[in-house]
């Protein structure tokens, strides 16, 4: 029996709980979308390439922050309790993260003191124009040629805007189409990619940037609220950008063709809006708040998600296992197991959002994932830390560095955010990925991967 401890903890087994109105949304979407879905190759946006911060970048912008390093930098700051200091500490032993994750220089410093626009400006400019910079020179696309342009940060939102920025840097073209989205949270990546398929279904022969980030300077929590303690502890440096294109000479250099986005939200619901968000504590600080029903929350967002993508991508016989039994179950009241279905039969690839260590064991375990499928989400957590709506990128980046991509496999990538919300995107490679081939944060350290990371991890501090 799980202890009442646990059972808050953890994700709700909701594979018991499914309900079959979402299963009827899952099949009124695939037949509403027939004809787009039958008119795909026609309509098709590809993934020309994409762009992570490698280490040799990080090594110019920022330094590495150990689990001890930063334990020290809390401790010199003199804002945190005694207590507060054993939290910090008891959450990076669990953490499942390492000791080579970035951060700004200003951090090594003291975050209270360099906590500025200044300072969060230099950060987010330094790794998104990093990023772009990349990204241009492994596609040879001339920033003048793009059409469209996605940025997204959650917590730093400036004036003149991120997507502002590029444009003035790059000296895009006047009629760009431009966004910045804030405020959305982790998922915020696949909201970017959706946005921008859409803009590319009504501009043809376009190319779509789009960029994602978190800023770390600005969003350092000086207090000792303990709800509020977790982004100091997982949150670190990271960014990405990626290229899209609709332009059917771009299919033969292309890597991937997207072919579903979906996006669930929750926010209807009060305990999932409240689950996650900025505010001030007794002290007038500011800081991310995280509710103890966040698992649960991400795991009713999932259910929602991963029934209507279902009829999208499982072989039939799954769908009619798994329809089957819920109906046995809902109406006719059979006490029969419920049929979790296989999505490794949908899916070669899994890149699962790496919030942290509890959320991958959970998904891990509903979803009857193993060790190999969860392997890139576990080692983007252990090597850079939770990167926010970046951290997909890292996983995809992963597997290309392992050499594991092959023309014709399937990717879903899967993020949850504030607000709340649970986004997925499935991805077709289009060829095999060479890694000699291949620029990315792990192609130098690659054969050091994956390692053993234990459940506790001791700080010596």
């Amino acid at each position: 029996m799980a202890t009442d401890q646990e059972k808050k903890n953890n994700l709700p087994n909701f594979f018991l709980s499914i309900k079959l109105k979402y299963v009827k949304l899952g099949y009124h979407y695939l037949i509403s979308n027939a004809l787009y879905l039958l008119l795909l190759p026609l309509l098709f946006i590809v993934l020309t390439h994409l762009s992570t911060l490698t280490v040799d970048d990080f090594f110019k912008l920022w330094n590495e922050l150990s689990r001890k390093l930063f334990m020290q930098i809390a401790s010199k700051t003199g804002i945190f309790s005694e207590e507060t200091l054993s939290f910090h500490k008891k959450i990076l032993e669990r953490s499942g993260m390492g000791n080579m994750s970035y951060v700004p220089k200003a951090m090594l410093d003291n975050p209270a003191d360099k906590k500025n626009i200044a300072e969060a400006r230099k950060e987010t400019e330094a790794v998104i124009i990093g990023a772009i910079d990349e990204l241009l020179d492994k596609t040879g696309v001339k920033p003048r040629d793009i059409g469209i342009l996605v940025v997204n940060s959650s917590l730093f939102n400036p004036t003149p805007s991120l997507s502002a920025i590029v444009v003035n840097h790059y000296k895009l073209r006047g009629n760009i189409l431009s966004y910045n989205l804030g405020g959305m949270g982790c998922s915020a990546g696949l909201i970017s990619i959706d946005l921008a398929k859409q803009l590319l279904q009504l501009q043809p022969n376009s190319y779509a940037l789009v960029v994602s980030t978190e800023n770390i300077t600005m969003n350092w929590y000086a207090g000792n609220d303990r709800s509020m303690l977790l982004t100091n502890c997982l949150f670190r440096l990271g960014g990405a950008a990626i290229l899209l294109s609709n332009r059917s000479s771009d299919r033969r250099c292309s890597k991937y063709e997207l072919v579903h986005t979906l996006r669930t939200h929750k926010g209807g619901d009060d305990r999932s809006y409240n689950c996650v968000s900025q505010q001030e504590d007794e002290s007038k600080r500011i800081g991310v708040k995280i509710s103890k029903d966040l698992m649960a929350v991400a795991g009713e967002a999932l259910k929602t998600n991963i029934t209507r993508l279902g009829p999208l991508v499982l072989p039939m016989s799954e769908q009619l296992l798994f329809t089957a039994t819920l109906v046995a179950r809902k109406i006719f009241k059979m006490k029969i197991k419920p049929y979790i279905p296989d999505f490794k039969l949908a899916f070669e690839h899994f890149c699962i959002h790496a919030g942290g260590r509890a959320v991958l064991d959970e998904v891990e375990k509903h979803l009857k994932l193993n060790e190999w499928v969860m392997e890139p989400s576990r080692m983007t957590l252990y090597r850079f830390g939770n990167t926010s709506s970046s951290c997909l990128w890292y996983e995809l980046a992963y597997f290309e560095a392992k050499g594991r991509i092959r023309k014709g496999d399937k990717t879903w990538q899967i993020a949850f955010g504030s607000g709340f919300k649970c986004n997925s995107a499935v991805w077709r490679a289009l060829k095999t990925i060479n890694p000699a081939h291949e620029k990315n944060p792990w192609m130098d350290e690659i054969d050091n991967f994956p390692v053993n990371v234990p459940k506790v991890t001791p700080i010596d501090f």
